[in-house]
């Protein structure tokens, strides 16, 4: 009986806490948000999560576990593609028909080299959900950005892209790193990474930057990382290169390290495409470490692989 009675406080307890959950609500919001073009000031101090919810004046939500997000529509937008680097087939379309929730994803500060202050929040776009979830396994987060700069007390905006593309899993982008690649020029570095259930995690390394009038994709860099395989794993890091004399888009180093088992391999429950750089002595060899240093420089459109990457190997069996 003391075992029924505890079952039926836990189910109550249960369907209390579930009853405590707030349906989420849409509300429908004017299509001038995603005029990039709009003005808009902050007085300071700077909150990321206010600005926030001035560029998509929705519902906003607290719920349990850290999960703030802004519950909108807009019911006069026009919406427009957007790519999902996941590669998920179909038109991807912003804003969602079926409703919006936006997240912060981080509010970066930096002064250019005449001590001019900025900050840059950068937001997570995912589909409505009644219950405040990101769902998805496949599916990507939308990356937003807006940068503002200082006069003053206030924080005046002077760009703003409500969608860029999107990245990661369970529409969950990725959080941007702040890069330098050029004289008082910056860029986003995002690390995006998935894989299927039981198999290998792959990473790619995405490099965002404002070209040609606004923020976009300019560098790929794919088996950055590797994870959740037996027979092989391998992680990387990224630097401008110390001899790249450009004044704007300085070439980036990718360095990459890693180790190979060919006797794990039995343990391996999907195949794994090893580097190009690797797959010949994996072939002949029964272990090793390897470390790969690749150099990508700017084409006036994007970064590009240049140059034969450096390949060194050690503890060989």
């Amino acid at each position: 009986m003391r075992l029924i009675h505890t079952s039926l406080l836990f189910i109550v307890f249960n369907l209390f806490s579930f009853s405590q959950t707030p349906e989420v609500q849409l509300k429908n919001v004017n299509d001038t948000i995603l005029n990039t073009s709009r003005s808009l000031k902050i007085a300071d101090p700077f909150d990321g999560i206010k600005t926030m919810q001035k560029l998509f004046p929705g519902k906003l939500y607290h719920l349990a576990n850290k999960n703030t997000f802004i519950s909108w529509t807009c019911k006069n937008c026009k919406p427009a593609s957007f790519i999902d680097v996941n590669g998920v087939e179909g038109d991807q379309l912003f804003p969602y028909s079926e409703g919006v929730a936006t997240r912060l994803l981080s509010n970066i500060d930096y002064s250019d080299s005449k001590g001019n202050q900025f900050k840059i929040i950068t937001f997570n776009h995912s589909v409505y959900d009644e219950d405040g979830l990101q769902t998805g396994r496949f599916s990507g987060g939308l990356l937003g950005i807006a940068k503002f700069a200082k006069n003053g007390t206030l924080w005046e905006m002077k760009s703003f892209q409500p969608s860029v593309a999107a990245f990661g899993a369970f529409a969950q982008c990725p959080t941007p790193k702040l890069l330098q690649i050029g004289e008082d020029q910056y860029a986003f570095t995002l690390l995006h990474v998935n894989g299927g259930a039981g198999g290998p995690f792959e990473g790619y390394l995405y490099l965002v930057a404002g070209f040609g009038g606004k923020y976009q994709p300019i560098l790929e860099v794919p088996e950055y990382q590797l994870t959740n395989v037996a027979s092989t794993k391998w992680t990387s890091s990224y630097a401008i290169a110390p001899d790249s004399n450009k004044k704007y888009f300085k070439d980036i180093i990718i360095k990459t390290s890693g180790s190979f088992d060919k006797v794990a391999q039995a343990d391996d429950e999907f195949e794994v495409n090893l580097p190009a750089e690797i797959s010949a002595m994996a072939k002949t060899k029964k272990q090793f470490n390897f470390d790969i240093e690749r150099r990508f420089s700017f084409n006036g459109k994007r970064y590009n692989l240049i140059g034969k990457p450096i390949v060194k190997f050690s503890n060989i069996k």
